[in-house]
């Protein structure tokens, strides 16, 4: 398998992902504000992402059985079905529609998802990873901007229909190279694993040496990012831009910027270690969000909200590559889908708990106090997790390739 295929596979299957995501998540937020609903309430459709959290359970289902090809093909065909059904779907009369229908995508992205690290984790060596990460953040966010902007654009100069169909066709295009992937013939030794065992080696993987605390890692590191990722649509609608303006913000220049972002942060993970990744992106990421909060207190209008969307999607999207790295570096192989799954499944538990949190705030406060604490813990989190896996690198893979300030010197 060519590395340049393998890129190719990598960036259609991310793409896939984030597209339909990137609909309910970052225009569907732009369009209940415009229609009258709280922070809160929109802050609330985060538990749709339920699926992210709980995919971990079926992980060792789909890591150890069945052709990857075949897993891939299904589901990725379900998505455009899917999207093909809500052409007729009239969300004004119900909104009930909307719901279902993001979770129903979020199933299927999840579950994709499961199959597509395992392969990133599989067929890319310790010194791939940071590029494996930058493909596997920059497509899936790119998929986000054309879920969140292209077609909130589209939505916003057509109609429903027209919106889903280009889903559908897009999520088409992201098909092609999956026809050409080749599963690796079964070794005569390998196991054939019951009901019993996937469930015995998924507690197995929950509790082995050092999960818990490489947990924490996640946790600390994410909060404070989520808690002001959430505002951010409706900020831009509390501060009197109209749809098209966002969907040229967060598509146009977000897609770049992303994109940018994305070859930063593999990069800097290669070049100069995971150490240096974690610290200098957290720290320059809480730093960003100063600028919302200027922007907050009516400074800068809207030139400075550009500027703040260019830093944010660079720093922000180096942050989540460095980050994603490590969870990869501690992925066993062996069980690669499992694995990183539970970790991916926590940043994914994250999100709703940082996105309400962030919302109660906003809505106590003010944008300006919100944007502020989120920049506090985010750079609290990272300095933290810095010095926890200083003092012990753990699951064991990632003692590998951490490398103490101390031990460098």
């Amino acid at each position: 398998m060519s590395r340049s295929y393998k890129i190719t596979l990598l960036i259609a299957l991310y793409i896939a992902q984030g597209l339909p995501f990137g609909f309910f998540t970052l225009a569907l937020p732009v369009l209940l504000r415009e229609a009258g609903y709280s922070l809160k309430e929109i802050a609330a459709l985060s538990v749709l992402s339920l699926p992210w959290f709980l995919k971990f359970l079926w992980a060792p289902v789909l890591d150890h059985t069945g052709s990857r090809r075949a897993w891939l093909l299904g589901l990725q065909f379900a998505s455009i079905a899917a999207a093909l059904l809500l052409t007729r779907a009239d969300p004004s009369a119900d909104l009930s529609t909307l719901i279902l229908a993001a979770l129903v995508f979020n199933l299927l992205a999840a579950s994709q998802d499961v199959i597509t690290d395992g392969l990133a984790v599989r067929m890319l060596d310790q010194k791939e990873r940071g590029l494996a990460n930058a493909i596997q953040v920059g497509a899936y966010r790119f998929g986000m901007i054309l879920g969140g902007g292209l077609l909130l654009a589209v939505f916003a100069r057509t109609n429903w229909e027209v919106t889903f169909l280009s889903m559908a066709g897009l999520l088409a295009l992201t098909v092609i190279p999956t026809f050409a992937l080749k599963d690796p013939a079964p070794r005569e030794d390998a196991p054939r694993y019951s009901p019993g065992q996937l469930l015995i080696i998924w507690l197995r993987r929950l509790f082995q040496r050092g999960m818990l605390r490489f947990a924490l890692v996640i946790v600390l590191y994410r909060f404070g990012d989520q808690m002001v990722a959430t505002l951010l649509g409706p900020f831009l609608i509390d501060q009197g831009m109209n749809k098209e303006a966002i969907a040229l913000m967060k598509g146009t220049v977000g897609s770049g910027t992303s994109l940018l972002g994305a070859v930063l942060g593999g990069w800097l993970a290669f070049s100069a270690g995971r150490r240096t990744a974690i610290l200098a992106s957290g720290i320059a990421q809480a730093a960003s969000y100063t600028l919302y909060i200027v922007a907050a207190m009516g400074l800068g209008g809207v030139s400075l909200l550009w500027v703040a969307t260019i830093f944010e999607g660079v720093i922000g999207t180096m942050a989540t590559v460095a980050l994603f790295t490590l969870m990869m570096d501690a992925s066993d192989p062996e069980h690669a889908g499992t694995d990183y799954t539970l970790f991916a499944s926590l940043v994914v538990l994250i999100g709703p708990v940082g996105n309400i949190s962030g919302a109660a705030v906003a809505d106590a406060l003010g944008y300006g106090p919100a944007f502020t604490v989120g920049a506090i813990l985010a750079l609290a989190g990272t300095l933290i997790v810095v010095r926890m896996l200083d003092h012990k690198p753990v699951p064991a893979r990632v003692a590998e390739v951490w490398k103490p300030a101390r031990a460098s010197a």
